[in-house]
């Protein structure tokens, strides 16, 4: 029995020995896979947050390229509407410039038609004026004798012969066509769009008159006709002409626009942008001056170089 007592009582003890680990460890594990579950949770937790603030993310960056797309449309908009509004002041531009330019012509047609009338009107002052003198050396009934009567009989009508009047000073007669006449011919055959024809009437009035004003007209006529008819190299040299050997011509600043444009449609921008700017410094107030700023706008130039 105290054996047996012995054996269980060592039995007992060695079971609590195997027993009490075995918890220990269990309880651990619990602990353990607390922890990782605890841990697996605030992943899970994390991922959710990141998902949801990728989420977030996204939806700014594609609130962000919907507004850039926006904008981009709208800046596409506005720069047609600018396009669209510079074309407009261009075509404006211009068509006041060739008003402008039509203006002058009738003027200068008005002007050859009033120098003519002058002439005439001249002339009949000049005939007038011979007139009195004639009247005022006939002689009279009273003062007339016998032998004058006698020397010089009267013819039917009572008028002394005509070889007892005076002669009045004969008038001396231009040789040919004034340069007044010259002009008028020509520009009317310009404004008809007869330019060949134009164009040899110009030349006739510098070659007969090269030293009158007028034939700084023509040189501008003759840049006129090049540049319609294509030929904006000779239109220059016609401009440099006028600008150069008549600088007190009323078509100086057309010149200079004109010649800016034939210069810009050979691709030379640089040359008619500067010819613009002197333009604009010679004469700031005239018409051209404005058309000048204008296309210098379009063309996205400062009027004023920058240093």
């Amino acid at each position: 029995m105290p054996t047996l007592r012995r054996t269980s009582i060592a039995a007992l003890l060695l079971a609590a020995t195997f027993t009490l680990p075995a918890h220990a460890v269990n309880k651990d594990m619990v602990q353990l896979q607390t922890q990782i579950q605890q841990l697996q949770d605030a992943v899970a937790r994390l991922q959710q947050a990141n998902d949801e603030r990728m989420g977030v993310l996204k939806d700014l960056v594609q609130q962000t390229a919907d507004s850039v797309n926006r904008m981009s449309v709208t800046v596409g908009t506005l720069q047609q509407h600018i396009a669209s509004q510079q074309e407009a002041a261009t075509a404006k531009s211009d068509q006041v410039s060739g008003q402008i330019q039509s203006l002058n012509d009738s003027l200068d047609e008005l002007k050859a038609r009033m120098a003519k009338l002058d002439r005439a009107l001249s002339n009949i002052q000049s005939q007038q004026q011979s007139t009195n003198a004639l009247l005022q050396n006939l002689p009279t009934t009273t003062a007339a004798t016998p032998a004058n009567t006698a020397a010089n009989p009267p013819d039917q009508g009572g008028m002394p012969d005509s070889s007892a009047i005076a002669p009045a000073k004969a008038q001396r007669q231009p040789a040919g066509p004034s340069p007044d006449d010259l002009y008028r011919g020509a520009l009317g055959d310009y404004m008809a769009g007869k330019y060949p024809l134009a164009a040899s009437e110009f030349a006739d009035i510098i070659k007969q008159y090269p030293d009158d004003n007028l034939s700084g007209n023509a040189y501008y006529y003759l840049g006129e006709i090049n540049n319609r008819t294509q030929k904006p190299s000779l239109a220059i040299k016609d401009y440099d002409h006028l600008l150069e050997h008549y600088p007190d011509n009323a078509k100086i600043p057309a010149a200079h626009l004109h010649k800016a444009e034939a210069l810009i449609a050979m691709k030379q921008t640089d040359a008619g942008t500067r010819e613009l700017r002197a333009l604009i410094q010679r004469f700031p107030n005239s018409p051209e001056s404005a058309q000048a700023r204008t296309k210098l706008n379009a063309m996205g130039v400062p009027i004023v170089p920058r240093r």
